[in-house]
């Protein structure tokens, strides 16, 4: 029987990264999959829905082309063609996750479903697999409210939503975060009636309520209707159509819907780990309803498993599961050890305008700092790039200590995911706000709006207070 130094469950991003980073140390390592290399940020995530995100931008410029200049009198959108594209997007990234490759790296790649049998042996495919240790790294996946009616209704996940071939007339979406809006602003773009219904006070709970105050503004101009506070309590086919039951807690008796009609119904209001079938328990490893319990080296309560990604419900991003893989190989393979850091960790909603977050919000700032804070903003309707695009919708928002350390940064806007790097660097390093404004920007850029909101930094320390006062008096008795 072969054995492995290090055998690896689950092929999405966090089994990549650690398969090929410990092959190329030199360990011998085994992938299993059971379904396709990639996992879900290459078949039904990441990739997939910023293609689709991508067309329905181009049907709302078309649709704005007039205040370009440019007259287009007709315009017909092709669903098929879209979802084709979107198709072939797939296979050109994923030829880079195909097995083939990972094999000339020195990856032995076994397709099958993986259990455990012993604390150093798995079952799969009948076989059993010797390996001195392993890393589980296995995803999640969508899960459904408990709602009465919704299974026998029938409803979608985000993954059926991307194998549609005929568009959805009018869809209802339960859950208003990352997932939920993307889905809806994009079929909304498309031509799909769109209602989105959120049990919490605000769309994308996560974020700073300016900034999710703005967004749903702007998607409801766009034509998406939004219910926040709204409990979905029963649901019903009646005449082909889905009926969703619901109470509207925060709107007026007058204007309180009842209920809400659709052709689909698309679920997206929350995820589970995938750890049913591992035969975790077998080999003394914890898990929680969140997912593995890991520790900040990435390892389980059993010392020869390690976790990462989605499985270990810590973050559910695809860079949060690559920095964790890549941290776990050195772990695995190495006597010395790094901790998991997740002080400064960067998200990105993909809806248009974009919404970018790191650290805190500016309620969480003054829940643990108090009035020792200052928030420096800068609108991009006063940034010459992004009125010269069309774009003026939006702001950059730092929350800073009293010396100037970023304790949070959230961008509403365009490109609003690229323009946070520089201030997730600066927090990073715990570079203060004022060398941001000390930096020369290119102009006429969009990261301008970085530099105007940091100039804000200075103006507030050199023009107001006790400073002012003494820099105001020194320059007139040097004149």
């Amino acid at each position: 029987m072969e054995t492995f130094d290090l055998t690896v469950i689950g092929a999405g991003t966090g089994g990549l990264v650690t398969a090929v980073g410990a092959s190329q140390f030199g360990a011998k390592v085994a992938l299993i999959e059971k379904d396709k290399l990639g996992g879900e940020c290459l078949y039904t995530g990441c990739v997939p829905s910023k293609t689709l995100i991508r067309s329905a931008k181009v049907a709302s410029l078309v649709r704005r082309a007039g205040e370009f200049g440019i007259k287009i009198p007709s315009y017909e959108i092709d669903f098929p063609g879209v979802m084709a594209r979107m198709r072939r997007v797939i296979e050109k990234v994923g030829e880079h996750d195909s097995p083939e490759r990972f094999k000339k790296l020195g990856v032995a790649v076994i397709k099958g479903e993986a259990s455990f049998h012993s604390s150093d042996t798995l079952r799969v495919n009948g076989d059993n697999i010797k390996s001195r240790r392993f890393v589980v790294a296995t995803g999640s996946r969508s899960i459904a409210p408990p709602v009465e009616g919704l299974e026998a209704a029938g409803y979608l996940t985000h993954v059926e939503a991307l194998n549609l071939e005929r568009q959805p007339k009018s869809l209802v979406i339960l859950g208003a975060g990352p997932i939920g809006l993307e889905f809806a602003q994009m079929f909304s773009r498309l031509g799909t009636k769109v209602t989105v219904l959120e049990v919490l006070g605000q769309i994308l709970p996560r974020e700073d309520a300016e900034v999710a105050q703005m967004l749903e503004e702007q998607l409801k101009v766009e034509g998406i209707e939004i219910y926040t506070c709204t409990r979905t309590f029963r649901v019903e086919v009646k005449d082909g159509c889905k009926i969703i039951h619901g109470s509207c807690e925060s709107e007026s008796p007058a204007r309180r819907p009842a209920s809400f009609a659709a052709e689909e119904i698309l679920v997206a209001a929350g995820r589970a780990p995938n750890v049913e079938g591992l035969g975790l328990e077998k080999v003394g490893v914890t898990t929680e309803k969140k997912g593995i319990v890991v520790d900040a080296y990435m390892q389980s309560t059993a010392k020869n498993v390690w976790a990462c990604g989605d499985v270990t419900g810590k973050y559910l991003f695809t860079h949060v599961a690559e920095y964790q893989a890549r941290l776990l190989v050195g772990n695995v393979l190495f006597p010395f050890r790094r901790k998991a850091d997740y002080r400064v960790v960067p998200w990105t909603t993909f809806t248009d305008p974009e919404v970018s977050h790191v650290g805190f919000t500016e309620a969480e700032a003054r829940e643990r700092y108090g009035n020792r804070i200052s928030v420096f903003r800068h609108s991009f309707g006063d940034v010459d790039r992004a009125v010269a695009e069309g774009e003026p919708l939006g702001f950059v928002k730092v929350v800073c200590d009293t010396k100037g350390q970023i304790l949070g940064a959230h961008i509403l806007g365009p490109q609003a995911g690229d323009l946070l790097q520089p201030l997730v660097f600066a927090m990073k390093q715990r570079m203060p706000i004022g060398r941001i404004s000390q930096t020369i920007h290119a102009y006429p850029t969009l990261v301008e709006a970085n530099r105007r909101a940091a100039d804000q930094y200075y103006r507030e320390k050199l023009f107001y207070g006790w400073m002012g006062k003494f820099l105001r008096g020194w320059v007139r008795w040097l004149s």
